[in-house]
């Protein structure tokens, strides 16, 4: 198969969007370990073969680094890492328990902190685990592939600190691809909205996923194995000459509000 001999490490692979990369991978041939701080309910596997699991904080670098040394230890190489773990809960900017009268600077410190974890888990672990990584993917001449989001390019309210970290790791991707170059490709993928188990926490139940997904041009929402599949194809040689590069998986984006509210050309 395609990526038959090759190894991947997927971060945060046990679950929706990582699952469905680490599936895709497998089903290319190639051996794949997932990381997340818990184990995934059920084995990740496709094609009658399983993905690795281990249990690592991205937020610490020593576990990192060995997480990476164990992975080149067994299986003598690595060829791929996918930063694929990231999120963040819905907050508002100032927003925060005790806002208002008496809630002084205190709160403020706390409300900075939780917003600075989101960037840590966002951008500097990938940045973490993608340093970890590159003596390993020298040798292969291997690749790193950030899973980046349309957040990252538009305003994101509720989620403005994870929107800057996207934005963040994007531009990175493009320093990396630089630096690393020619030895280590880098790559990003830009993501919309994707149908996960999760899904009905962020968009309601099917009416609420079927009326967001009727606004994606392409009429429907992500599944993880689209993401997967544009994974796969940037981490083999068909993308040999691909570096630096952002590569929209959003269906066509979003439809501008602007052209709903336009009253020209529309029915009477």
């Amino acid at each position: 198969m395609e990526l038959d001999g090759r190894v991947v490490v997927v971060t945060g692979g046990t679950r929706g969007v990582g699952a469905g990369i680490a599936r895709s991978f497998l089903t290319a041939g190639a051996d794949v370990v997932v990381c997340a701080r818990r184990p995934p309910p059920e084995p990740v596997a496709a094609g009658g073969r399983e993905a690795s699991f281990t249990a690592l904080d991205l937020r610490d670098p020593a576990a990192v680094g060995a997480l990476v040394e164990s992975v080149g230890g067994r299986y003598g190489r690595l060829d791929c890492l996918v930063n694929n773990a990231g999120g963040t809960p819905y907050r508002l900017l100032g927003t925060g328990e005790g806002e208002g009268a008496g809630a002084g600077a205190g709160e403020g410190a706390r409300e900075a902190q939780r917003h600075a974890r989101v960037v840590e888990l966002n951008l500097l672990a990938p940045l973490t685990a993608s340093l970890a990584a590159y003596p390993w993917l020298r040798r292969t001449r291997g690749s790193v592939l950030m899973i980046g989001s349309v957040s990252g390019t538009r305003p994101s309210p509720g989620t403005a600190a994870y929107g800057a970290a996207k934005a963040g790791l994007e531009n990175l991707a493009r320093s990396m691809a630089v630096e690393w170059a020619p030895e280590v490709r880098v790559n990003s993928l830009v993501l919309g909205m994707v149908r996960t188990e999760l899904a009905h926490l962020h968009y309601g139940d099917e009416a609420g996923i079927a009326a967001v997904a009727a606004t994606v041009p392409l009429g429907r929402l992500a599944e993880p194995s689209d993401v997967g599949e544009a994974a796969v194809f940037l981490a083999s040689a068909r993308a040999a000459y691909v570096s630096g590069a952002s590569l929209l998986v959003h269906g066509g984006g979003e439809r501008p509000a602007f052209l709903d509210a336009a009253t020209v050309n529309k029915e009477s």
